[in-house]
């Protein structure tokens, strides 16, 4: 299974386009909030289900503010991640996603990449496709694979 991870696309979707030709198929978008209106745009590029929610630049939208569900044997949470101090570092959110019994949370809001896997919880943020804040300022995403054995692997991308 193969899933597409972005977040951060600020209603400029010429990366997320590119991106979702470079890696289909995909099995799955999971898109981390501040789209601005571009769902429906979002959700039929990805020719696939998406899970999406709303981010702090997404005004008038009634999209979900965080979502829970499965990836295999993995319970997921998906949030923007600006509630839970990311901007600070990700020790709120991986304490917030243990409390819950959480195996992987994801999340965006501060343009910067990050796969950090700890034995009890794995965070996981894409970065910005649109507007990206890391050294060197590459528009950013991660692809999530399970293997034949449903382990989860996941991999930062550059556009």
């Amino acid at each position: 299974m193969k899933i597409l991870i972005v977040s951060d696309t600020h209603r400029k979707n010429e990366n997320y386009l590119k991106v979702i030709e470079r890696e289909k198929p995909v099995d799955m978008v999971i898109h981390c909030g501040d789209a601005e209106g571009s769902e429906y745009l979002i959700q039929e590029a990805a020719g696939c289900p998406v899970q999406i929610v709303l981010g702090n630049n997404d005004f008038f939208s009634d999209l979900d503010r965080e979502k829970e569900f499965t990836i295999g044997s993995y319970k997921v949470w998906l949030t923007h991640g600006h509630n839970y101090y990311v901007s600070m570092g990700n020790e709120t959110i991986k304490e917030e996603a243990r409390s819950r019994g959480i195996n992987i949370v994801v999340y965006g809001h501060t343009h910067r990449p990050v796969i950090d896997i700890e034995e009890d919880v794995i965070a996981i943020n894409p970065g910005s496709l649109t507007y990206p804040r890391q050294d060197g300022k590459q528009p950013s995403y991660v692809v999530m694979e399970l293997d034949a054995f449903k382990d989860a692997h996941f991999e930062i991308k550059y556009v």
